[in-house]
């Protein structure tokens, strides 16, 4: 395999996050394919898919295109894939996964294609090696994907592996955590890029506020991961990967900021499990946390950005209570940060409505399978 040689990339993502990553690509100098709910289409090398996993924030996995073809049935896959030097690519050594999202009429099986894609692949390395690779459902080493649909098929390899928003940072996560990308997407949306104040209320496990060190460093949301998908793969080349690290550590912003990021929460065990978390990120130093309920937060004079993310009452907490706080939420808004631009992200509308503010905008979001609104609040002094 030439791992110069340019094809389609598919960079997967979480629901809501396809327009933050199409951002994030085309910042990178990538250009778009094409676009789809929870995943983008860009062309590069395997060399830039190693760049992807390091630097992309909103993602899930990058998946390299190895082939594209018509379809028809279980043995013209087989024949297909059988087809592929995979004796170049993967080491009968190592251990494989294959994954599979399949829309076709001629398979009521969804987990059959694994298995015919699983034996293609170490048929031929058994016939080209003399010996087979270890199969089954871990991601943490070679993983091939396969999507059909209709009388198509395409075959790539998963450079990532693991998701991408596995950060490695979060050891000690608190209640109800965001995922690393959603919460990357979060602060993308409120437009933080380090030059303003950010303050972050309820911080929990710190997530959002270590999304938001992250970006206003400019350090690349790989940094921490030893583990990619790539690194298990005979064309894997370990200079070129150092190389590459280098030269996305010298673009890091390693002088203090000019403004400040905010995380408190009332709850003691949850600001030791961000603190610890934002220490195993490296941005423990950016970061000032305290202990406080969020109507005590601190707040810098002037403009700035202030993000909350509340319980929703769908999974911790009840209504009732709830609504109480809610109108807090909305009277700390009004009383005491006008001057800037509040986000509140919520998971149920009903609760929406008691913060008693008017949103400007409303972004569609999704934690796991609930719904959710980034709801943003421009906090003026009495009226516009």
């Amino acid at each position: 395999m030439d791992v110069q040689e340019r094809k389609n990339i598919l960079v997967t993502c979480g629901p809501g996050l396809k327009d933050y990553l199409q951002a994030e690509l085309e910042g990178l100098g990538f250009e778009i394919v094409s676009s789809h709910p929870g995943s983008v289409v860009t062309r590069g090398s395997f060399i830039d898919c190693m760049k992807l996993n390091l630097c992309l924030r909103t993602a899930y996995n990058v998946l390299y295109l190895l082939k594209e073809f018509r379809c028809g049935s279980s043995e013209s896959l087989y024949k297909h894939i059988n087809k592929l030097p995979w004796e170049n690519i993967i080491s009968p050594q190592e251990y494989l996964c294959v994954l599979s999202r399949v829309d076709t009429f001629s398979i009521n099986n969804t987990m059959y294609p694994n298995l015919k894609v699983k034996d293609a692949i170490v048929d031929r390395l058994c016939k080209k090696t003399g010996s087979r690779p270890d199969s089954g459902p871990d991601r943490n080493k070679v993983v091939v994907n396969l999507f059909w649909k209709a009388d198509r098929a395409w075959i790539y390899l998963n450079t990532s592996g693991v998701k991408l928003s596995d950060r490695n940072y979060r050891k000690m996560p608190h209640k109800a955590p965001l995922r690393e990308s959603l919460a990357a997407g979060i602060i993308m949306a409120t437009g933080f890029d380090g030059s303003q104040d950010i303050v972050l209320p309820m911080c929990g496990s710190g997530t959002l506020a270590i999304e938001a060190a992250l970006i206003a460093m400019n350090k690349p949301a790989g940094a921490l991961r030893n583990n990619f998908g790539f690194k298990h793969l005979k064309v894997f080349n370990k200079q070129l990967w150092e190389e590459l690290r280098c030269d996305v550590r010298r673009t890091i912003r390693k002088d203090a900021l000019r403004k400040r990021i905010i995380a408190t929460d009332i709850d003691e065990q949850a600001i030791e499990a961000a603190r610890q978390n934002a220490r195993t990120a490296g941005v423990e130093h950016l970061i000032e946390f305290d202990v406080c309920d969020f109507a005590d937060t601190e707040l810098p004079t002037g403009a700035g950005i202030i993000v909350m993310n509340p319980e929703y009452g769908l999974r911790l907490g009840d209504i009732e209570p709830l609504e109480k706080e809610y109108k807090r939420i909305g009277d700390f808004f009004k009383q005491r940060c006008t001057g800037y631009t509040g986000y509140l992200f919520i998971g149920n509308k009903d609760l929406s409505a008691k913060v008693g503010l008017k949103a400007s905008r409303r972004m569609v979001f999704y934690n796991g399978n609930i719904e959710c609104r980034l709801l943003k609040y421009e906090l003026y002094k009495g009226t516009k």
